[in-house]
């Protein structure tokens, strides 16, 4: 495990959202940074604080250690050691990340949680060049005669929410005749299936080719390209920080590091 990183205690929901909402009143400390605007600024002296939201196996999860590893806490592993810093890792609701509320509070630096990068999600932040492409994925129950979405009549689809996995599977249940059950998280969405709250899950394809290899209860039976790609995101006032990232993972892809890591976590060479 690296030396880099440090875990930070994970924030309950409620806990974030009074934390949030108690900024307005009781402003945070000043932030260490540098006068000048084209310098990236950080919230505390000798960290890179990154917001992630658990689990989201393999890009980021706890391990039997618990240990918070993957493929994206390693390639921000990469930007700490360019900085000079340590990577600490905070865990916090998804939503409050991809809508830039973590940046206004303060709560990070950056937002690393397989965030797809959207135009909305574009105005809350800013975000890096894409590191790597997804697509969305239906998982079912192995054996179920279930191969896409025109088989889910009158079934049950999980989904995780603020997710565009959520969007994927809600824009087409009508036309399907599915309904949708909201979950909190990707592993709870994903052992609904196993059991017997849903008859299939709609997300990532990453995430869900990897716990359907842990679980042979349950299967991928279909990917939808949806063109869409993930992206760290920083405060919209943070630029310096996206180009940095930028300049770390461009040296990385250049001297192999990058693909390293991809195939570490992926089990084959990271795409052109």
């Amino acid at each position: 495990m690296s030396k880099l990183r440090t875990v930070a205690v994970a924030i309950a929901a409620g806990a974030t959202a009074l934390a949030l909402s108690a900024c307005a009143s009781n402003p945070p400390a000043a932030p260490s940074s540098s006068a000048n605007a084209n310098e990236p600024t950080f919230i505390a002296d000798g960290k890179l604080t990154v917001c992630t939201h658990l689990a989201f196996k393999p890009f980021q999860f706890k391990d039997a250690s618990g240990a918070i590893v993957g493929y994206e806490v390693d390639l921000m592993d990469l930007v700490a050691k360019d900085l000079g810093r340590t990577q600490e890792i905070v865990d916090i609701a998804f939503d409050q990340i991809t809508s830039g509320a973590v940046f206004a509070a303060k709560k990070c630096d950056v937002g690393a949680a397989a965030i797809t990068i959207k135009p909305e999600r574009e105005r809350a932040a800013t975000f890096a060049q894409p590191h790597f492409a997804s697509k969305q994925a239906l998982m079912v129950k192995t054996g179920s005669g279930i191969t896409d979405l025109p088989d889910l009549k009158g079934k049950t689809v999980a989904v995780q929410t603020d997710t565009t996995g959520k969007e994927y599977a809600d824009e087409r249940k009508a036309e399907y005749g599915y309904e949708t059950k909201v979950f909190d998280d990707m592993p709870s969405a994903s052992n609904a299936v196993l059991g017997t709250a849903a008859d299939a899950t709609v997300n990532d394809n990453g995430v869900l080719f990897d716990f359907a290899k842990d679980n042979p209860g349950v299967e991928v039976v279909k990917e939808y390209d949806t063109g869409e790609f993930y992206g760290f995101n920083v405060g919209n006032d943070n630029k310096a920080l996206a180009a940095k990232i930028d300049q770390v993972m461009a040296k990385a892809k250049t001297d192999g590091t990058f693909n390293e890591i991809y195939k570490k976590w992926f089990g084959t060479d990271a795409p052109a």
